[in-house]
């Protein structure tokens, strides 16, 4: 009798190791895709192998990976707009993936050139006029761009939770960098420009079925002069100027975290 028993502990032991459903259950994979503010430019600190698309693992998809133990793989890359989205990261997606992050839009409506232009005192520059090219752009032209890349995901990502992510406004209303001469009109022109690429983020997002995570609220008194401050003002290096810092991406991973479920 001790003979069996001693077989059938073993073969339960065996069962154990061997069973799927005994064993622990794999991290859910997680892909994040987007620009320079999902890649985590501004907070300074970048992996060695993102190169010029400079990824941090301060960035909120890092920080959510974390936190929901998933296995990331970020593909966002610094400068990219939608067609680059499409053309250059959506490798990664497959029916396995469990969880997708996308946040780009914003240099299709080229804020960095508007934000260029409106920086210069107001002699030197053409504020109205750039800031009137991005609406026009992000009313014209960005949906249909948008509808295509969400398109494209949800037909590679079968099954994964997708969450769109917007941007903040960039002013409180007060500009403190010495070099820079934004007018209280201009920033409040730049932030109905940053409300406005939002709305229609949020309405392709919404005709895909995603989830979409509007920062703006929580950015309020924490944008570029807050206290404390979440996105850089003018900053050396210059590419890091206008992007969340470090407490911004930690801003933005209390947003996105809810999503991820």
């Amino acid at each position: 009798m001790k003979l069996i028993a001693g077989f059938v502990s073993a073969a339960v032991v065996a069962t154990a190791l061997l069973s799927p459903t005994i064993a622990q259950a794999a991290a859910p994979e997680y892909v994040a895709l987007g620009d320079s503010y999902a890649s985590g430019v501004g907070t300074r600190v970048y992996t060695s192998e993102s190169g010029s698309c400079q990824r941090s693992t301060q960035s909120y998809p890092y920080l959510d990976a974390a936190r929901i133990g998933a296995h990331l793989t970020s593909v966002a890359c610094s400068g990219a707009r939608v067609a680059d989205v499409s053309a250059k990261q959506l490798t990664p997606l497959n029916s396995g993936v469990r969880f997708v992050t996308v946040q780009v839009g914003g240099n299709d409506a080229g804020f960095s050139s508007v934000i260029t232009e409106c920086a210069q005192p107001a002699w030197l520059s053409n504020c109205d006029g750039a800031i009137n090219t991005a609406q026009a752009t992000i009313n014209n032209t960005i949906p249909s761009r948008l509808n295509g890349l969400y398109a494209t995901i949800r037909s590679r990502a079968t099954t994964a939770k997708v969450v769109v992510v917007g941007y903040p406004r960039l002013f409180n209303g007060i500009d403190c960098n010495a070099a820079t001469f934004f007018s209280g009109t201009e920033m409040t022109r730049l932030n109905q420009t940053a409300d406005l690429l939002n709305a229609k983020i949020s309405a392709a997002a919404s005709a895909a079925g995603f989830s979409f995570v509007n920062p703006t609220t929580a950015f309020i008194g924490h944008a570029v002069c807050g206290s404390p401050e979440w996105i850089n003002g003018l900053s050396n290096p210059i590419s890091e100027s206008y992007h969340p810092n470090s407490t911004g991406h930690q801003g933005f991973a209390n947003l996105v975290q809810p999503q991820l479920s």
